[in-house]
């Protein structure tokens, strides 16, 4: 058995205790309210959270190949551990997407190598049906990468009904929308704030409509996570999730220089666009913070491609909210580490025990240790992900990565 001990935080609470597990299952035995004499002790500048999840990434990688130049399983699994992120959900835009029982397992298949666990969303497309095992599921309402997006709301109405009752998550930006505002000289305009809202109220109507277990992607408005809210309180069974580059940034810090790396669909928004995002996240109604990590080479976001890296940045990250946005605690153990557990634990083999997310005996030994008082500049050469670039080159976060336990184990990104 082994032990490690120091402050704890959940996202019911914080205290001082010992973690005792054991690295042979990869599960926790016992969780103590006290310090053991005889654990590795982390000081009371560093926090011990249950393993962070981010379910919204594009690790590339299928059967195909064509676009592990970008990622594969093993790099963004690395990307991850770099992060402090111990799992992730992987989405379906590929050139080989996993749209039925054949595609889904060979795609599963390839994620065995990677250092962390990997959960695999399934597409929806016009001619897609539900898969016989459990498994969530992403649908593109406006045109994407890949094949998996539907012209017209109607179209995708009609494929809709067949998945009733699944766990969908949706990208919410309104075809019709885009195609209106495809000649606007900004990628900004191109996407405006209306193509999110539209598509919020048509997603969260078919939600309703079909019992749909439903997340929305990325949120990026004020008005987008207003509907959202008002779903939520009139008993909608919806969830949501910010990334991190809505959360720190804005239209105003746009410049010739910088635009085409900070080129992503939804774009950046207004202040007090990211402003309500922040305040969504302290009130409660945010459930995930998730990267949508889009790892495009170089030259390709030099070309005006859509997209951030962000995966290896994770863990830094939380530390800005934690120091500089005032986020407590317990919410970040809620909306990195519990309910992203929750999210993929319908999904995961048995050897994960109760599952990811919680501080509780019989959960997988997955930690993500942060020191809140040391602060860490992030320079390109630490990147493990393909893509060789991030946003936050040369950003000095107020925190930095103490330690990281995957199943009892501490790892390092290699």
């Amino acid at each position: 058995m082994k032990k490690i001990s120091g402050k704890i935080a959940t996202h019911e609470e914080t205290f001082e205790g010992t973690i005792t597990f054991n690295p042979d299952s990869g599960l926790i035995v016992s969780v103590e309210k006290s310090i053991s004499q005889d654990s590795l002790h982390f000081s009371n500048d560093c926090i011990i959270f249950p393993g962070f999840g981010d379910i919204h990434i594009h690790g590339r990688e299928d059967v195909s190949g064509k676009h592990n130049y970008k990622e594969d399983f093993v790099s963004a699994g690395n990307a991850a551990v770099n992060g402090a992120v111990l799992h992730v959900a992987d989405m379906p835009n590929n050139p080989v997407p996993p749209v039925d029982e054949n595609s889904y397992s060979a795609k599963m298949e390839l994620t065995h190598k990677s250092p962390i666990h990997i959960t695999l969303y399934a597409g929806i497309g016009p001619s897609t049906h539900p898969l016989t095992r459990d498994v969530p599921y992403k649908v593109f309402m406006g045109p994407s990468i890949g094949e998996l997006f539907f012209e017209d709301n109607d179209s995708l109405e009609k494929v809709m009904e067949r998945y009733a009752g699944q766990n969908v998550s949706f990208h919410c930006e309104d075809p019709v929308v885009l195609t209106a505002n495809k000649s606007k000289p900004t990628h900004e305009e191109r996407r405006p704030k209306e193509a999110e809202t539209i598509a919020t109220d048509f997603a969260l109507r078919l939600i309703e409509k079909y019992n749909l277990r439903g997340k929305l992607c990325h949120y990026s408005t004020k008005e987008g996570l207003q509907k959202i809210i008002a779903a939520k309180k009139r008993g909608v069974s919806v969830t949501c999730e910010v990334t991190p580059t809505h959360l720190m940034f804005d239209i105003d810090m746009l410049t010739e220089h910088n635009h085409k790396w900070f080129q992503m669909n939804p774009p950046l928004r207004e202040k007090e666009d990211r402003l309500a995002l922040v305040q969504g996240i302290l009130d409660g109604y945010i459930d995930y913070l998730a990267t949508d990590h889009a790892p495009h080479s170089i030259e390709e976001k030099q070309k005006g491609m859509s997209g951030i890296s962000q995966l290896d940045t994770y863990g830094l990250f939380v530390t800005y909210m934690i120091n500089n946005l005032n986020i407590p605690l317990q919410i970040i153990a809620k909306i990195c580490s519990k309910n992203p557990g929750d999210f993929v634990a319908p999904y995961l083999p048995a050897k994960f025990g109760k599952g990811f997310g919680e501080i509780k005996e019989g959960y997988a030994a997955n930690f993500s240790i942060l020191n809140l008082k040391k602060p860490f500049m992030f320079e390109k050469h630490m990147i493990k992900s393909k893509s060789g670039w991030s946003p936050f080159e040369k950003f000095t976060f107020p925190g930095s990565i103490e330690a990281v336990y995957f199943l009892g184990k501490e790892i390092h990104a290699k």
